[in-house]
């Protein structure tokens, strides 16, 4: 029905204006909890073999919502109905920014894919945690994904960091450091050797603090790397990572890469490409990272996930947890409850018991 009929209708409007439309509607579920609940009996599906412990955190599947769909914390409650393992939310910065002009999103659909080149819109940290204090912890676990301003100088990134890691502390399950927008001026820099190292260290040292001064245990810290990095490049965040005791990796962001297969005309626009084309290179440099640090690395892959197979191929590749975005859109809203179900269909045809055991093994 959401492909045949709402989908084509859709996609007749501006992405944006649709994004927008859909928070909207998302709005009035976040203030009823009656809406909720009746919400959550239509799109969640349990199962006890789709749970995963990572991080000291217990995920009910791992499916996930990657950052960029909330990026004010207006809806948190409301994600959380529809059947996401873990919603992460943001990118938030300091201060308020409006991002780049518009129009920044541009929808491929020959090619099931999408660019944008959004820039960090946000309302700021301040809005950010005042609209968390509505947040109740239904049923999801909350990642938070911060980033510098597009106006801090890359030198001054890390205050940056640690005072938005400070500001959303006690709400956050987890932080993810984005060092890997296509769209913020200057960031992806912060992927080089010594800016990262130097990023990870005061970013770990106050999260330790903050959990001293709350009494409370250190948040997991994860780093959200780009699609684009060479192998030497990669090595060198992965040898950092391990070095500064970071908990994960998230692989990948968007690409700046353009395939030479694709076939819409707006292929040409500047931004960061996501949706199926990522798919194969978001695979590769899971599969790389896991082998490379010995299957120690606990990895979020994000990429070109539409259904069942894709997120198979990601955890056997090495990822414990995959995150959905672009696919969504494409998929409709019962895109994580379809997968869910195909992925217990899949565990009980070659009988295991945990959606974990898939890991690291040869899919299909």
């Amino acid at each position: 029905m959401y492909k045949e009929v709402f989908r084509p209708l859709l996609f007749k409007s501006n992405p944006e204006t649709i994004h927008e439309a859909t928070l909207a509607a998302l709005k009035v579920a976040e203030s009823s909890p009656f809406l909720r609940q009746f919400l959550r009996k239509i799109f969640e599906y349990r199962d006890p073999r789709l749970e995963v412990e990572l991080f000291g955190l217990s995920f009910k599947n791992p499916l996930g919502l990657a950052a960029g769909y909330d990026k004010n914390a207006e809806v948190v409650n409301a994600l959380s109905t529809l059947g996401f393992g873990h919603l992460e939310i943001g990118t938030v910065t300091p201060f308020p920014q409006e991002g780049s002009p518009r129009p920044r999103i541009f929808r491929l659909p020959q090619d099931k894919a999408a660019i944008n080149r959004m820039g960090f819109p946000n309302q700021g940290a301040e809005k950010f945690c005042q609209n968390l204090t509505k947040h109740n912890k239904e049923s999801s676990v909350l990642g938070i994904n911060i980033g510098k301003g597009k106006d801090t100088l890359i030198e001054k990134a890390s205050e940056d960091y640690t005072y938005l890691l400070e500001k959303v502390f006690p709400y956050a399950d987890y932080i993810a450091v984005n060092v890997s927008s296509p769209n913020t001026v200057g960031l992806r820099q912060l992927q080089a050797k010594e800016l990262l190292s130097n990023l990870l260290s005061q970013v770990r040292e106050k999260n330790l603090e903050t959990a001293k001064q709350r009494s409370v245990k250190a948040l997991p810290i994860l780093v959200k790397i780009a699609p684009d990095l060479t192998w030497s490049e990669l090595d060198d965040i992965l040898e950092i990572i391990m070095a500064e005791r970071v908990d994960g990796l998230i692989a990948t962001n968007t690409t700046i890469q353009r395939p030479v297969f694709l076939k819409n005309s707006l292929r040409t626009e500047v931004g960061g490409l996501s949706g199926k084309p990522l798919k194969a290179r978001s695979t590769e440099i899971i599969r790389y990272a896991f082998q490379r640090t010995e299957r120690k690395l606990p990895i979020i892959g994000v990429g070109g996930v539409f259904d069942f197979r894709d997120v198979i191929e990601k955890i056997a590749a090495g990822a414990s947890l995959i995150q959905v975005f672009t696919g969504l859109a494409y998929e409709g809203p019962f895109m994580v409850k379809t997968i869910n179900r195909s992925l217990v269909s899949y565990m009980e045809s070659l009988g295991i018991s945990s959606i974990a055991e898939l890991k690291g093994t040869k899919p299909f």
